[in-house]
Parts: structure tokens; C-alpha cells; sequence
């Protein structure tokens, strides 16, 4: 008997040994795709305050509190098991689907440009008649829902890129982690944001003369950075659309893009040697937001001469 106890207990360490190196396995998997699919999710934690824009403060967080609960479902009822069959059994179909993911991000953020340039902003009466309607909540939602699905297909196939070596199981894991923490990560993000000027005015209502001085300032403050986050959501959807574009146009043998932007990005590193990687990075950056603009631009414009009222 005790011979037994003791083969079972060797058991059982062995299969938490196991275990653990699965964690540790999961756990790394989820660091290295979380880390690529950063500028994905920058995208998304900048877009989505817009989305509450007009709203009363009682129904910011609300709103915020559906855009995610819509998110997570999208990434683990829709995304996961869709993205753990394509690597199974159509794992050539990645690239594609990035692709024109990466295409949408380009138009959408290119369509923002040419409002921009356009000047198409709406009246206070429109506004008003839009912010009046009963729909309204449920329209955003919904809309921001839809944003939100095209950026989680691409943090999720991003992701799975990166752990492609590693068994189903583990690929599986690595994906839940990575939907719930960057679900959390943003939009715990995005409902401080846009909370940030009611808790400046508690501050400003505080006693202490310092306290209430930092208070004003943040509620003067948060008009700007709502305008910043704004054009940096746009600006990041062309960047990581164009970088998606760049690296699919390669797999395909279009080298061309990467390989001029790479050559640009370490000519000027050079020339910058105390800052040498900033400046790389900044110039690649840069390249793939301009690849993204063009990209974009093209669709917009197609779009704009076709469907003119739209």
C-alpha cells in the first residue's frame, strides 16, 4: 500500500509538473502575442472613448460596461474557435484575413482623413436630432461593437501567429488569456479616460486649495486629450493597417514596401546613433502609416466617386 501511495503521489507531481510548464508555456505565449498585438490594441483603446461623446456622465460607464461585454463575446464565442479551426485546417488563410482586416483599419482611418479635409462636420441641429433619438445608445453600441470586432480578429490572429508552434491546447489558452486581458486592459483604460473630468470636478470640490487647483485642471485639460486620442485612434488605424498590408504584400513576394521603409528606417537610424532604435522605429512607423493613408485612400476615393451620398 505504501508503495502504491507513493507511486500515485510521483503521479500526480509528475502531472503538476506538467501542468506547470504548461502555465509557464500559456503564460509566455500570452506575453509574446499580447506584445505584438500592441498596436492593435493602442487602436482600440483610442478609438473607443469617441463612442461615448454627447452621452450624460450617468451613462458613460454603462455604455463602456456593453462595448465590452460585446467584445469579449466577440473574441471568445465568434473569434477563438473560428481562428483555432483556420490554423488547424486552413492555416494559408491567416494571411488573407489579416489582410483585409488591415484593409478596413486603412479605410476607416483614411475616411476619417477625408472628413478632415472635407470639412464634413454636422450642424448643432443634427446633432441635437441625433443625440435626441431614443435609438441613439443603441446605435453607437452597436456601431462600436462592429469596430471592435474587426480590431479582435486582428489581435486574435495576430496573437495566434505567434504561438503557431504550440499545441492546440496551449494555443487555445494562450488565446483566452489574451482576449480577457486586453479586453480588461482597455476598456478598464477607456472608462477612466472618460470618467476623468467627473473626477476632477470631485477633486475641484475638495477643501484642500492644492487638491481643488489639480481638479480644475484636469477637467480643463480632458476637452484636449479627448481631441488628442481622437487623431491618435486615427492615426494608429493607418499605422497598423499599413503595417499589416506591408508584411502581407511581402508573403506574397511584394517586397518592395518593407524593403524601402526598412532601408529609409536604418539610414536614419544610422544617422541618429545615441537614438538609433527610436528613430528606426519612428521612421517605420511612419513609413507603414503612409502605406496605410495611400492604402485607404484608394478604397475612400473609389468609394466617394461611386457611391457619392454615402
Amino acid at each position: 500500500m505504501p508503495g502504491g501511495l507513493a507511486a500515485l503521489l510521483d503521479d500526480v507531481a509528475a502531472i503538476a509538473k506538467i501542468a506547470a510548464a504548461s502555465v509557464d508555456d500559456v503564460a509566455a505565449g500570452a506575453g509574446r502575442a499580447g506584445a505584438k498585438a500592441a498596436g492593435v490594441v493602442i487602436d482600440d483603446a483610442a478609438v473607443t472613448p469617441r463612442y461615448v461623446t454627447g452621452f450624460t456622465p450617468d451613462r458613460e460607464l454603462p455604455i463602456i460596461a456593453k462595448i465590452a461585454r460585446g467584445s469579449i463575446k466577440n473574441k471568445l464565442l465568434f473569434i477563438l474557435p473560428a481562428a483555432l479551426l483556420l490554423s488547424a485546417l486552413l492555416p494559408w488563410a491567416i494571411t488573407p484575413i489579416l489582410m483585409l482586416g488591415g484593409t478596413y483599419l486603412c479605410y476607416e482611418g483614411a475616411e476619417k482623413v477625408w472628413e478632415w479635409i472635407a470639412g464634413g462636420k454636422h450642424s448643432l441641429a443634427e446633432e441635437a436630432a441625433t443625440l435626441a433619438d431614443p435609438d441613439h445608445e443603441k446605435n453607437m453600441v452597436a456601431g462600436a461593437i462592429r469596430t471592435d470586432f474587426i480590431l479582435s480578429i486582428e489581435i486574435m490572429v495576430i496573437a495566434l501567429a505567434q504561438v503557431a508552434d504550440l499545441s492546440l491546447a496551449l494555443r487555445a489558452g494562450v488565446l483566452v488569456v489574451v482576449a480577457v486581458a486586453i479586453t480588461v486592459g482597455v476598456y478598464g483604460a477607456v472608462g477612466l479616460i472618460v470618467k476623468m473630468d467627473d473626477i476632477g470636478l470631485h477633486l475641484a470640490q475638495r477643501a484642500n486649495a492644492r487638491v481643488r487647483t489639480f481638479g480644475r485642471a484636469l477637467v480643463k485639460a480632458m476637452p484636449v486629450v479627448m481631441r488628442i486620442l481622437s487623431v491618435v485612434g486615427i492615426a494608429a488605424m493607418v499605422w497598423v493597417g499599413g503595417q499589416i498590408i506591408v508584411h502581407g504584400l511581402a508573403e506574397y513576394g511584394v517586397t518592395g514596401p518593407e524593403h524601402m521603409i526598412e532601408a529609409v528606417a536604418e539610414t536614419i537610424g544610422h544617422a541618429a546613433e545615441p537614438l538609433a532604435g527610436f528613430a528606426e522605429w519612428t521612421i517605420a512607423t511612419i513609413g507603414a502609416g503612409l502605406v496605410g493613408l495611400a492604402w485607404g485612400g484608394m478604397i475612400v476615393t473609389v468609394h466617394h466617386i461611386f457611391a457619392p451620398n454615402h
